[in-house]
């Protein structure tokens, strides 16, 4: 019989490749990980490693990949038996950009807390790619994610229209200039943008060519936050969505309607067929009100 230790300490090695970064991982020691592979490989009488230079076996390489699955299929499971018994004691993990959890989900969180005092809240703050392979792995209960595409094995449900605005002085003047082709770099309009490992920039890198301009250079920071402060201090354009500035009290510069960006959605994902509990269901409640009390002019 193989014991679920074992094949986490297996998977977790596979992934490290390296016994001490694994056993860092596992918060165990190096002598017990080496354990583990020990049973591991007398249990199924086949050798499963190669050492010097670190390397799955053929066997380690078919192990690895039923292991991966059993135990994301175990984590699945656990996670609808949780939801099944209407969990009032443990952690629900949410996963979130910085901006969507900052926006939306202070105050629903707020509640929770004294709606289920049992419950702590675990939040990750990722892109919505991210977002996505947590949900899908059952390591995050619920994501909050931009642009969703409905696939399988992830079920998507809007909360609300995303629009884009320009946040920035000199847009216009900058659209009404004529550049030569040989104008220095540093004296090219800057747009500031997410990195290309988002999706937001994904979506926004075809619509770019409609602000006309006809040559420019980019800045890319980590969050929509960064976005906006390195605009306010005049370090170029940010494009940003509308409702990133709807708290921002006091800013400096102009705000530029971006009717031609195409719309896109916020909203929640969870995996298809995913058990809902009682305490998701309340939250996804509260969240959904939020988004309309922020609406309200």
């Amino acid at each position: 019989m193989l014991d679920l230790h074992w094949l986490k300490t297996f998977v977790t090695l596979a992934e490290y490749k390296h016994f001490g970064r694994a056993a860092a991982a596992l918060h165990m020691t190096q002598p017990n990980v080496s354990l583990h592979l020990k049973q591991l490989e007398q249990t199924t009488r086949v050798k499963l490693i190669e050492r010097n230079p670190f390397r799955l076996t053929q066997a380690g390489m078919r192990l690895l990949d039923t292991s991966q699955k059993t135990l994301q299929e175990l984590q699945i499971c656990q996670a609808d038996l949780n939801a099944m018994n209407d969990l009032c004691q443990g952690t629900l993990t949410i996963a979130a950009s910085d901006i969507i959890s900052r926006l939306l989900l202070i105050q629903p969180f707020q509640l929770f807390k004294k709606e289920f005092p049992g419950i702590d809240f675990s939040l990750l703050n990722t892109t919505s790619y991210q977002a996505s392979e947590l949900v899908i792995s059952a390591q995050a209960d619920l994501g909050f994610v931009i642009a969703q595409k409905e696939s399988q094995p992830l079920h998507f449900t809007e909360l609300q229209q995303i629009n884009w605005c320009a946040l920035g002085d000199n847009l216009e003047l900058w659209q009404q200039a004529s550049l030569p082709a040989d104008t220095p770099l540093a004296e090219q309009p800057t747009l500031i943008l997410l990195g290309h490992d988002t999706r937001t920039r994904e979506l926004l890198e075809p619509a770019l060519p409609s602000l006309n301009l006809p040559r420019y250079r980019i800045m890319e920071v980590g969050s929509v936050d960064a976005q906006i402060d390195w605009a306010e201090a005049g370090f170029g354009v940010a494009i940003v969505p509308e409702f990133s500035i709807y708290t921002k009290a006091g800013l400096r510069s102009k705000i530029t309607p971006l009717p031609q960006f195409p719309s896109t959605s916020l909203g929640y994902i969870v995996r298809q067929n995913q058990i809902l509990s009682k305490a998701i269901k309340q939250l996804l409640h509260w969240v959904n009100q939020e988004i309309i009390r922020s609406a309200r002019p």
